[in-house]
């Protein structure tokens, strides 16, 4: 939910900023930022009703049948979406995919989205520069994606973007993968996740 929340709020504060900034002299563009706003608090409404509905059926012992239906999921299918909002915010995300792109458990795919959200959520607020890299490689054995920003790198303390990071290490930690975050020597901050993905149906079993 943190990331979800943080995310969006960083997003719709960004563009009221825009927006009022340019509400006389350039109308168009401050209708745009509210779009971004209108758009970016359904999705987040959205996303809150579907975990408080979550909670609620865990709760009663409710079944699905009992409650309206709710929307799916995000995953990785969504992040050009979300590097467009992002965009909005004023970084640009260019989003790279390698190896054999396939559906992945649905806890892998939301976990990774999750992930990206949240680092994309640090180069928006923390970075201070107007782009980023998303790379999501499909490999045999495990599912990584990377964000790479050449902004300001770490605060000046040296500590990472705040429970963000914790966040995200908690994530990465209940599917059983790794997680590196630092700045990188060459300038910027990278962050790295790696989920183990299972063996697919069907494949040969290693003889012990």
């Amino acid at each position: 939910m943190h990331d979800m929340v943080a995310h969006s709020i960083g997003i719709i504060a960004i563009q009221a900023g825009v927006g009022s900034r340019v509400i006389q002299t350039q109308p168009a563009e401050a209708r745009e930022a509210l779009r971004a706003i209108e758009a970016t608090s359904r999705e987040t409404l959205s996303g809150l009703r579907r975990t408080l509905v979550s909670l609620r059926q865990a709760d009663r012992g409710a079944t699905t049948s009992e409650q309206p239906p709710l929307a799916p999921s995000p995953g990785l299918a969504d992040v050009e979406r979300l590097a467009a909002a992002t965009a909005g915010a004023g970084v640009r995300v260019d989003v790279c995919r390698s190896g054999t792109q396939r559906a992945v458990p649905a806890d892998i795919d939301l976990s990774a989205y999750r992930i990206v959200q949240e680092a994309l959520t640090n180069v928006v607020r923390h970075a201070g520069t107007g782009r980023c890299r998303v790379a999501i490689d499909y490999g045999d054995e495990e599912l990584s994606v990377e964000v790479v920003d050449d902004g300001r790198g770490a605060t000046g303390n040296g500590s990472a973007h705040g429970f963000g990071i914790i966040g995200m290490r908690e994530r990465v930690g209940l599917l059983g993968g790794r997680l590196t975050a630092g700045p990188r020597p060459e300038g910027g901050f990278r962050v790295v996740a790696r989920l183990p993905l299972p063996a697919p149906v069907g494949a040969p079993v290693e003889a012990r």
